[in-house]
């Protein structure tokens, strides 16, 4: 059978490759960015009783009006924003929300700005839908935004722009003042601003979460995604959500009853008893471990002459790895997991061009013994 044109759009992730090829030799896999703690036991618990109680069939494809009220109360706790139920729509993970976003309100040849490094799936989201990536480069290590490239960029086709805040993979937590200033171009070229906010609640450092929907002149221009595969520590659960306007949202909808019909039922009850029971004990712990565990991991990597860019938030360290031997990112990946038995990816996963030629990216959510002995093993690093 003949492929779609549109089959060339998508290529193999470099993170399912490099988990592939530590799953071959038995190593450590930090290149997959999954969270492997406990899942809290109130968002088990939760979603149990539903099963028990037999909440197991379709929902509301816009999602279960306790979840979506809840996910309003939490943005009320934590931001001190208000907003409706009918402003979220839950989906299959975050990744299913923006896709959903994507078909409402871009159309194809439309030109979109990311910023580099770039979370891939927001790439592969975009080109397989025909619609054209655009790139601004932001520089490590600490990934400051000049808005002067972002006029560069920018054209009469130019319709949106996706912000990751804090990001994967650089881990870079986006100030007040930039987002002030990304709201202020986005009214200048009616642009559209997508803030995926996953990592909202892994901040370093005592930095502050700032959602876009705090600054006023995004809210009406703004979709914003976030989950609880991060938090919660259920990749597999695949739920997440937007907010936008809720005639955007209405509109999300009908793709999300296409396409996934409705997330699952009783995980969604999970995720509500989560949101309505962790208190903020949860979430200051949270950031505490991972904290802790970023500065074990990046000593180790400075140890041996790498040079992290140390992150203020998310859980992935970019890595310049210049020293590893090797022509380009991957072999100094496989180089470096072949030495070690640490799986890392390689650094041009997150850019267009060969940026990423001297990088790598480890995730370092892992359980503190497993990171300690990835850490122990990367200091044996020729």
């Amino acid at each position: 059978m003949k492929l779609s044109d549109r089959s060339g759009t998508i290529e193999q992730s470099h993170i399912r490759s490099m988990t592939r090829a530590c799953n071959a030799l038995g190593g450590i896999n930090m290149a997959q960015g999954v969270c492997d703690l406990e899942v809290p036991l109130e968002v088990i618990a939760g979603a149990k009783k539903a099963m028990d109680e037999g909440i197991n069939i379709y929902t509301p494809t816009e999602g279960l009006p306790v979840l979506r009220q809840a996910i309003a109360k939490k943005m009320k706790r934590f931001y001190d924003v208000a907003i409706d139920a009918n402003q979220v729509l839950v989906s299959d993970g975050a990744t299913g929300a923006f896709y959903t976003a994507c078909l409402s309100l871009l159309n194809e040849g439309d030109e979109v700005i990311l910023f580099e490094p770039y979370y891939g799936y927001h790439r592969s989201t975009l080109t397989s839908l025909g619609i054209v990536p655009t790139f601004v480069r932001l520089e490590s290590p600490h990934w400051e935004l000049d808005i002067k490239t972002l006029e560069a960029v920018v054209t009469s086709k130019t319709r949106a722009m996706v912000i990751c805040n804090p990001a994967n993979p650089s881990g870079k937590v986006y100030t007040r003042d930039e987002l002030e200033q990304i709201a202020t171009f986005a009214q200048k070229h009616d642009l559209i601003v997508f803030a995926d906010e996953m990592y909202e609640h892994f901040l370093y450092d005592g930095v502050k979460h700032i959602t876009a929907l705090s600054v006023e002149s995004l809210r009406d221009r703004c979709v914003v995604l976030s989950g609880f595969s991060k938090v919660f520590s259920i990749t597999g659960w695949r739920l997440g959500y937007a907010i936008a306007p809720a005639k955007v949202i209405e509109v999300m909808a009908q793709f999300n009853d296409l396409i996934y019909v409705c997330a699952a039922a009783p995980l969604q009850m999970g995720a509500a008893e989560g949101l309505e029971k962790l208190g903020d004990e949860y979430y200051r712990e949270l950031s505490s471990v991972h904290q802790m565990k970023r500065d074990l991991f990046c000593d180790a990597l400075k140890s041996v002459g790498l040079i992290p860019s140390v992150p203020s938030g998310a859980y992935y360290v970019m890595t310049d790895v210049s020293r590893v031997a090797g022509n380009d990112d991957f072999e100094k990946a496989m180089k470096i997991l072949e030495q070690t038995g640490v799986a890392s990816v390689p650094g041009r996963a997150f850019y267009h061009d060969d940026a990423g030629a001297n990088m790598v990216r480890f995730c370092y959510s892992k359980p503190l013994e497993v990171l300690e002995d990835a850490a122990k093993r990367i200091r044996k690093l020729c």
